[in-house]
Order: C-alpha cells, then structure tokens, then sequence
C-alpha cells in the first residue's frame, strides 16, 4: 500500500512519530519527492489471515497513520516551511 501526504498539508516530523507508532503492526519505507512525503507499507508484522483479511489490515492501519500524522501535524501548528 502506497500513501502519498501532500507537503501543503504535512509535516514531516509528524510523519516520522506516525510511523514510529505504527512500527510494531506494518514494516514501512518512507520518501519524498517535491511534493509528497511517500510512505509504502512492506508488510505487516502479524501477517495472519487470508490475503483479503490482510488487505483490509493493511488499509486500516494506513488510513489510522494518515489521521494521526494529521492531528500530529495539527499539534505542531502547520506543515514544515
């Protein structure tokens, strides 16, 4: 699963916490380029189930780490300038 956050819209900062949070459930990449920060999830830690049960896993956790990595960057008052 691949996320994509919008630099207008988050701080990378916030990202990195996210994603230290979210380090026991997903192994994860991050990168960026000039108008993303990229963040592919590898695979889950605990990978039980049948592939949709994984899929629908993998979806959860992306969608909970982009809201905190918002509310994150919300507590920081903005993105990075």
């Amino acid at each position: 699963m691949r996320l994509q956050f919008h630099r207008a819209l988050y701080a990378g900062s916030a990202i990195d916490q996210a994603l230290q949070r979210f380090a026991a459930l997903a192994h994860f990449d991050r990168s960026e380029n000039a108008t993303h920060f990229v963040v592919e999830l590898r695979g889950l830690v605990d990978a039980d189930g049948d592939a949709t049960r994984r899929e629908r896993r993998a979806r959860r956790i992306g969608h909970a780490l982009a809201n905190l990595a918002l509310g994150l960057t919300i507590e920081r008052g903005g993105p990075d300038r």
